[in-house]
């Protein structure tokens, strides 16, 4: 399938306006053409073009958003052992069960993102989870890194492991029934971050994009923007703004169809420990700025984490940022602020299944409020306004 010669001119025009620092930075190159043979680099589409970008648009859908549950089986073994349950393959089975089968749960997502243990595992009735999430016109996703390492030569920073192989597995999840990819990899503001690090995250995000969307995945591009530290807002603003440019630059040079794609972004706040807390609305003035200035509108979504809001703070502040019209659909891909009220409720208990399903329920519709801007927070309960940050959290 080609893609239109007006698909490709947005995308060359767009992405040589995105990230002019990172172009600024290296225009000095010896390999540079003089500017009467100078030529913006065109993207190449591939042949699932299209239906990148109908499945992008499919996620990107009115009050609609992302439910992530592709917590590693560790990490998933850390939520059950809150409420007292072992961290079995069986327990995980059962909780994700009761997530994906939730009726009218299609209402409020339109699309899940998966542990590679999930896409390829059934319900106790038999039935494939990724035929539950289709019955509701969800799309499965699939979390495809493979964690992050120290990053040698760096200020205790991290990086992103998992392109060694990516190709055959976004193959086999394609096969399985993936239609969209994550990979998520950290940048951490008290420690710098270093240029290094920035560019390690940005290097691994393009090329991990450009493999995705030539297995016709839709790869959700997400640096976090860790909340950990005490720095102010402008300081985080400042650090998004470098962060989103160079990713930008990095997705240009590999080829990556921007209309293909889906963003994950941090929303600019303050640090967790500093001494005061931003508004909804400063929290949104603040993000919508860095936005407007690093994404291009050839981007379907921006659908938001968490990263350790409660769940009415998340859902205020999404709320906050849909008041008034936005180059792209802006939503929400939450684990922990849609799931946190589900756990306590369930208990692990087969007779709590009903009632922890209707938790998820009241959670995912107060986002597809929000992103409709029409949410409003009377009536949560106080477990729903409990912050969820943990230092140094790992994934």
């Amino acid at each position: 399938m080609a893609a239109s010669s007006s698909l490709l001119k947005l995308n060359a025009s767009s992405s040589s306006l995105i990230g002019q620092q990172s172009f600024n930075q290296r225009s000095g190159s010896s390999c540079r053409l003089p500017s009467s043979t100078r030529r913006v680099n065109v993207i190449r589409a591939g042949s699932y073009t299209d239906e990148l970008l109908k499945t992008a648009k499919t996620i990107a859908s009115p009050g609609r958003g992302i439910l992530a549950i592709d917590e590693s089986n560790a990490t998933c073994g850390k939520r059950l052992a809150s409420i007292g349950l072992d961290n079995t393959e069986a327990n995980r089975q059962a909780y994700r069960q009761l997530l994906l089968t939730t009726p009218g749960l299609g209402d409020y997502i339109s699309g899940a993102i998966l542990f590679e243990e999930t896409l390829y595992q059934s319900t106790t009735d038999g039935k494939k989870m990724v035929d539950c999430l289709r019955d509701q016109n969800i799309v499965p996703g699939i979390k495809v890194d493979k964690g992050l390492v120290p990053l040698p030569g760096s200020n205790d920073e991290s990086w992103c492991q998992g392109l060694d192989g990516l190709a055959s597995r976004s193959a086999e999840y394609y096969k399985q029934g993936a239609r969209f990819a994550k990979w998520r990899t950290v940048v951490s503001i008290p420690c710098g971050p270093s240029a290094l690090a920035v560019k390690e995250a940005a290097w691994g995000l393009a090329r991990y994009a450009a493999i995705s969307q030539d297995n016709g995945l839709v790869p959700i591009v997400e640096p976090e923007i860790l909340l950990d530290g005490d720095h102010p807002i402008e300081r985080t603003l400042e650090v998004a703004e470098r962060v989103w440019a160079e990713v930008f630059y990095y997705l240009a040079e590999n080829n990556v169809v921007f209309e293909g794609i889906l963003l994950k972004p941090s929303m600019v706040t303050p640090g967790a420990e500093h001494k005061e807390k931003s508004s909804p609305d400063t929290i949104a003035k603040y993000t919508l700025r860095m936005l407007k200035r690093r994404v291009p509108p050839a981007v379907p979504g921006i659908m938001f984490l968490s990263g350790g809001q409660s769940e009415v703070e998340a859902t205020l502040n999404l709320n906050a940022m849909n008041q008034s019209p936005n180059p792209w659909h802006v939503s929400f891909s939450y684990a922990r602020a849609l799931q946190n009220t589900v756990l306590k409720t369930w208990q692990g208990r087969p007779e709590n299944v009903d009632a922890a399903q209707k938790a998820l329920l009241i959670r995912a519709k107060a986002n597809s409020l929000a992103q409709l801007g029409k949410y409003s927070a009377a009536g949560e309960s106080e477990e729903a306004k409990k912050g969820m940050f943990v230092k140094g959290y790992t994934y």
